[in-house]
């Protein structure tokens, strides 16, 4: 799936998503390379608990994280979630939608930087990624390094006021 201005990207809940669908893209191999945290082979079941989480994020925070759509199609997960006071983002694509990423976060960033609650947003990132230019030209700022369930990721902070 090629990054063009012709793919329409919406956001929708993750409930509106067959668990198959998220299943299949958490299992594709190519997914654990940036993702240290994916221990575990998906299946329906597990998509299913994954997405009633994510959906008792909404409830508390009254957001989480959304299924990132283009053209009506499926290509990952991802969006804001609370973690302690801060709103972490986090992007999850399909390998054959990576080329959406930077449109897909622009969008995810309007929306943080229209909404009252999100004053900055924090990205996590494993230390494998080595491109980080783009997160870098939205202005976001490396702050450090943190443990989190176990692994090591890179930390940085995007004002949104």
């Amino acid at each position: 799936m090629e990054a063009n201005l012709t793919h329409d990207i919406t956001f929708a809940r993750l409930s509106e998503v067959e668990p198959t669908e998220i299943a299949a893209h958490m299992s594709d191999s190519r997914m654990a390379e940036h993702m240290p945290l994916l221990s575990v082979k998906w299946d329906a079941e597990i998509a299913a608990k994954f997405v009633a989480k994510k959906e008792q994020c909404w409830v508390r925070d009254g957001l989480g994280h959304w299924a990132f759509l283009s053209d009506d199609q499926y290509v990952g997960w991802g969006g804001f979630q609370k973690e302690g006071d801060e709103w972490d983002f986090g992007l999850v694509l399909r390998p054959d939608a990576f080329g959406l990423g930077a449109c897909i976060s622009r969008k995810a960033i309007e929306f943080a930087m229209a909404d009252d609650r999100i004053p900055y947003v924090t990205f996590l990132l494993p230390p494998s990624r080595k491109k980080l230019g783009a997160l870098k030209r939205l202005g976001a700022k490396h702050v450090g390094e943190i443990d989190y369930d176990g692994a090591i990721f890179l930390k940085y902070r995007l004002e949104t006021v």
